[in-house]
């Protein structure tokens, strides 16, 4: 079964290793995989393997984390800019009297 072309080239990568997938699973089945794919797959079953995409996992949601407390602080310090400018039109400050607070 033919699937249709790929949209993205992230998309092409995919099933292009699905199909790499599927014809090492193949040639293991048959008894024909060469030691590079038999070394491949037991390398990436390992416990040592596992543990460095599971680190390198949580170092995905750490950076995405800290982007995101980055953003929640620049959101904040617009927030507290806006209302002290706010404060200032209602006391009657005019836009650039900032030092005179």
């Amino acid at each position: 079964m033919k699937s249709p072309p790929a949209k993205t080239p992230e998309a092409r990568e995919n099933q292009i290793a699905a199909l790499a997938y599927d014809a090492a699973e193949k040639q293991i089945r048959n008894g024909t995989a060469s030691s590079q794919v038999l070394t491949h797959f037991l390398k990436m079953s390992s416990t040592k393997e596992k543990l460095e995409r599971k680190l390198l996992e949580k170092n995905v949601e750490l950076i995405t984390a800290k982007t995101d407390a980055l953003k929640s602080g620049k959101y904040v310090e617009e927030l507290y800019k806006n209302a002290l400018d706010a404060m200032r039109t209602y006391s009657g400050a005019k836009r650039g009297d900032e030092d005179d607070y």
